[in-house]
């Protein structure tokens, strides 16, 4: 069942002695260049370096103590990875998690780091869920999915909650859309915490959520190209339908886009982010003309960056 406002009040006060309360940073000079006032609610700056560990730990919170005690695993190409890593050590609880072969090594490095076991696998989706299944019937482990999940989706939420408290005169909230969990709490908080509007953003590389919307069915990804590594994945079918009721639009971007917003970013604000934040920056640049003198609020999910591949 998709969460009431209920339950994402609930959420908000599980997780938050868990959590770092992020900040909101703002660029006068990426202002003027847009001609809107944007709010960026740094996950970044979150445990573990993005906004993952929100719906991880709130996922494992929630576990009964049998359950704690035959571990959990996820398949991730990164910062969900990272997230359940992290949960589990502060939870106690023993973590194995499957990632892509061609999954970022500053990622994979932080997953052991934090005390995981990392079990390697093909970079296809199919492989990532095989992998997992195989896992979990021969250890008994916990499974949990890294967007396609409502106690995910209730964490996401929470970063939504803070921005609208910290920023009361929003009147759009803009979120990345990779598999759908992010955009998927967003939409639920501003609809009912506030009458903030939500946009979403994709690499036109994989788009897979801005043609499902437009076509009123889920469209999987088949291939997907993009430096935006964190949004390869196919949208959730628990996240489609929420997307479809409360989202306003999605945007596209193309890759060069992406890289010029990304640079902006690192140059003017002094702060690193992923190419996957850059997403809805570069939206945001790009239909400028749509937004000129709103308070637009953007997510910027993590900084979890191999330093060795930025394209610039």
């Amino acid at each position: 069942m998709i969460p009431d406002k209920k339950n994402l009040i609930e959420t908000n006060l599980r997780i938050q002695k868990h959590i770092h309360r992020t900040p909101v940073l703002t660029s006068n000079s990426i202002n003027n260049l847009v001609g809107a006032q944007l709010y960026f609610k740094c996950e970044n700056f979150q445990k573990m370096g993005a906004f993952k560990m929100r719906g991880a730990i709130n996922s494992i919170l929630q576990l009964s103590d049998e359950e704690k005690k035959m571990g959990v695993t996820t398949h991730s190409s990164g910062n969900f990875a990272q997230a359940v890593a992290l949960s589990s050590k502060i939870l106690n609880v023993k973590a194995n998690i499957i990632m892509p072969n061609n999954a970022p090594k500053v990622k994979k490095k932080a997953v052991v780091g934090y005390g995981a076991k990392v079990i390697d696998c093909e970079s296809t989706l199919k492989a990532r869920e095989s992998t997992a299944l195989n896992f979990v019937n021969k250890t008994g482990a916990t499974f949990l999915h890294p967007y396609n999940c409502y106690k995910v989706i209730s964490g996401n939420s929470t970063a939504t909650i803070e921005l609208i408290e910290q920023v009361n005169e929003l009147d759009a909230i803009f979120a990345p859309i990779g598999g759908g969990g992010l955009i998927s709490g967003t939409a639920l908080a501003s609809n009912y915490f506030s009458k903030v509007k939500t946009f979403g953003a994709e690499p036109i590389g994989a788009d897979d959520a801005f043609r499902s919307f437009k076509s009123g069915k889920l469209v999987p990804m088949i291939n997907p190209k993009t430096i935006a590594d964190g949004l390869r994945t196919s949208l959730g079918d628990k996240c489609f339908p929420i997307i479809k009721k409360y989202v306003n639009d999605i945007f596209t971007v193309e890759e060069q886009e992406i890289i010029n917003a990304l640079r902006l970013v690192w140059e003017r604000m002094k702060i690193i982010i992923e190419p996957s934040c850059a997403v809805p920056l570069a939206a945001i640049i790009k239909n400028k003309h749509l937004f000129q003198k709103k308070h637009i609020g953007i997510i910027i999910t993590g900084g979890n960056v191999d330093l060795k591949t930025l394209p610039f």
